[in-house]
C-alpha cells in the first residue's frame, strides 16, 4: 500500500482561494480514509464540483 496523502499546502494567498475548490480537496484527501467502494463516490463528486466551478470561473 502506497502512502497515504496528507493534507493540501496553505496557499496563504486566500484571494486566489475559492470554497468550492478547498472543499472539493478536503473531500479527496478525506476519501483516502474510506472504503475504495466509498472512495469512488467521493472522487466523483469531488470531480464534478471542480468541472462546474471551473465552467462558471470560465463564464466570468
Amino acid at each position: 500500500m502506497g502512502a497515504r496523502p496528507g493534507p493540501p499546502p496553505d496557499l496563504g494567498d486566500d484571494e486566489a482561494r475559492h470554497p468550492a475548490v478547498d472543499a472539493a480537496v478536503r473531500a479527496i484527501v478525506n476519501a483516502a480514509t474510506l472504503a475504495p467502494a466509498d472512495q469512488i463516490a467521493q472522487y466523483e463528486a469531488a470531480y464534478e464540483t471542480l468541472r462546474e466551478t471551473l465552467a462558471t470561473i470560465d463564464q466570468t
